[in-house]
């Protein structure tokens, strides 16, 4: 049998070497650690110096504040820091760095040498090194401009087996870079300059201008980014979420494009991750990723910082109150994103508070009514030109059985108002009669365009054929539009079911036999908290036992639903992000599958009336630009896109 220790009191240097093993994992940790320490010190340009990766050399310089001499000893003391000083303080903390571990875990594990001046005179200055020993540093006066050098060199020199760990110079370089895009993005007030091996890898100016911002974004993070991205400045309840999140139809197979600051400290937090994925759910192709670039700011006394030694996660004080927020703010946004909002010629999209909640009074003629489908046919601003129904002036219906109408045969409630798209024998030689014009616009059939009306042209302008009854070819002032139909009208018909389906209280349907639900007592106790929240969503639960539940109703269209998966996912969704959508995505699946079934087809003969009803359905319907399983419904070929194809002007 050992004989038992003693306790002891740890040395200083295995002490921060243990601490160093939380905050100090490669050479871009470092980095992340020293930078921080920079923009706390109210720096306005860092300069990052490496070589080999990080391992031989790393160098922060910036222009801040600075050490004073005599707090230098300090600075590579465990637990000493200027930054808070009281507990008040921690609750509220603004700064990046705040626990005062840092140097002195950095200094454990490298031979570290620090150079600082508080003052504007150059000759001033002092100058420490530690060289992970015993903690003993060394103290001089040095000259140094106003501001702090921090070298590190021989990371992990005397800790062999953490040495090891290190990756390739280029490996490294690229997890290097990766914290530098966070940091720069972090803050567009700073320049920065990052060289390895003595040559610039980046050169970013300050910039507090969105266009300064955005050329920074164009920088690092490629242009087509920028070019496919949407701006947005979202605020309330005292939280402001601004950025960039890119649309539905530029995503990447990974994650590895996902930006999200609190308050300028770049975080990964399952809540935001959670909110976003549901922002974007509905227009997302399966097995990609969306790409963004986020800030959300908020009183600091409402979030938690002191949670992580690397300060990547958070938490919030009123977590629920957060994710209705980014998620209704993103929601809203993705939803403006549509044909008649697409880019302007200065390449430009923004969707602020105002304007998402603002409708335009004087719209273009082509936007006022519907077109019809057929001579005579009638139409009110409550129909759809495809005829997915209008709303009864009598009342809403149950929502089953406006679901299964739709099913019947996706007319509309109005018996004299079918639709002529889903009718196989409606004639296909309509044609849209137009006023003389001194040069009417054809199509290759000969049948002349509708009036287009110069600056009130439709953003998917006119059809003018169809293309192996699929795609719909459309000329625009820009250029051409390609349309997949069946993408296109599978959307419309969903978003049009939704909004019947959804618009007030969900028809719910008590179950013949009540579902008993073995949980524990903190989930019985979850269920009664939430009791409303499940009764919004047309769930109804009872505590039958201090471990039971009991499944009384749920809504009608999942009358077949496996129950006890469903509730058990509301619950722990409840439990981790203060919501759940688990119904309403259930509904929302079944209603998208109905949407497949009941849009037109492949190889279906549209008229020019018809494809040009589709395209003005599609300029007024949410998330128009993706079908119901995240596949893009339209493209468009500009003049110039279609001039490079062909060589022309070169």
């Amino acid at each position: 049998m050992d004989e038992m220790r003693r306790i002891q009191v740890l040395s200083p240097r295995l002490a921060n070497q243990i601490a160093a093993g939380e905050v100090v994992e490669r050479p871009a940790s470092v980095i992340k650690e020293l930078v921080e320490n920079a923009i706390d010190a109210g720096s306005r340009r860092i300069e990052i110096e490496l070589e080999a990766g990080g391992a031989k050399l790393i160098r922060v310089r910036d222009d801040g504040s600075g050490i004073a001499g005599d707090d230098l000893p300090l600075a590579l003391a465990r637990h000493a820091t200027s930054k808070i000083g009281t507990l008040d303080d921690l609750e509220g903390v603004a700064s990046l760095g705040f626990r005062g571990e840092a140097l002195a875990a950095v200094s454990s594990v490298s031979r570290l040498e620090l150079f600082s001046n508080t003052e504007d005179e150059p000759s001033a200055g002092w100058r420490v090194v530690a060289e992970g020993r015993e903690m003993a540093s060394r103290i001089s006066p040095a000259p140094h401009p106003r501001g702090t050098t921090v070298t590190v060199r021989d990371l992990f020199f005397n800790t062999p087996a953490r040495r090891k760990f290190l990756r390739t110079e280029k490996t490294e370089l690229n997890h290097i870079e990766e914290g530098f895009r966070r940091l720069a993005l972090s803050r567009f007030d700073i320049s920065w300059v990052l060289r390895h091996n003595q040559k610039v890898v980046h050169q970013l100016r300050a910039g507090e201008e969105r266009v300064a911002r955005e050329q920074r974004l164009a920088k690092l993070l490629g242009q087509s980014f920028l070019s496919n991205a949407l701006h947005i400045d979202m605020s309330a309840t005292g939280l402001r979420l601004w950025g960039w999140v890119g649309l539905p139809t530029h995503t990447r197979a990974q994650a590895d494009q996902q930006y999200f600051f609190v308050n300028g400290r770049v975080i990964r937090d399952k809540l935001v991750a959670h909110a976003v994925r549901q922002a974007y759910r509905d227009v997302l192709f399966h097995g990609r990723h969306p790409v963004f670039v986020l800030y959300l700011e908020l009183d600091p006394l409402v979030v938690d910082v002191n949670v992580h030694p690397t300060k990547h996660e958070v938490r919030f004080r009123d977590a629920r109150l957060v994710h209705d927020f980014l998620f209704s703010s993103l929601h809203k946004a993705l939803a403006e994103v549509r044909p008649n909002n697409a880019r302007d010629s200065e390449g430009e999209r923004d969707i602020s508070t105002q304007e998402a909640s603002s409708q335009t009074s004087s719209q273009p003629s082509w936007q006022q009514q519907p077109m019809a489908l057929r001579e005579g046919s009638s139409s009110d601003s409550g129909s759809s030109a495809f005829g997915y129904g209008r709303r009864d002036s009598g009342g809403e219906r149950p929502a089953a059985d406006r679901v299964h109408e739709f099913m019947a045969g996706y007319r509309a409630l109005h018996p004299d108002h079918e639709s002529a798209l889903l009718n196989p024998q409606e004639a296909h030689d309509q044609r849209v009669s137009t006023p003389d014009q001194e040069a009417p616009v054809m199509t290759s059939g000969g049948v002349p365009l509708p009036d287009q009306v110069p600056g009130e042209a439709p953003p998917l302008g006119y059809a003018i054929a169809q293309l192996h009854g699929v795609y719909i070819l459309s000329q625009t002032t820009r250029g051409m539009v390609i349309v997949d139909m069946h993408a296109a009208h599978e959307r419309i018909t969903y978003e049009r079911m939704k909004q019947q389906v959804h618009q007030g209280r969900l028809d719910a349907q008590p179950l013949l036999v009540p579902v008993s639900l073995a949980v524990s007592e903190a989930e019985v106790e979850r269920a009664e908290r939430e009791r409303d929240a499940f009764a919004q969503l047309g769930v109804e639960l009872d505590v039958a036992g201090p471990e039971t539940l009991l499944v009384r109703q749920l809504p009608a269209l999942l009358a077949r639903a496996d129950v006890e998966p469903l509730i058990r996912d509301m619950l722990a969704d409840l439990e981790r992000y203060g919501q759940s959508d688990r119904v309403t995505a259930h509904i929302n699946e079944i209603l998208s599958t109905m949407a497949c079934h009941g849009s037109v087809r492949a190889n279906r003969k549209l008229t020019i009336m018809e494809m040009n009803a589709l395209l003005r359905d599609m300029e007024r319907t949410e998330r128009s630009g993706q079908c119901n399983h995240g596949r893009p419904t339209w493209i468009e070929l500009s003049m110039n896109d279609l001039d490079k194809l062909f060589l022309r002007g070169q």
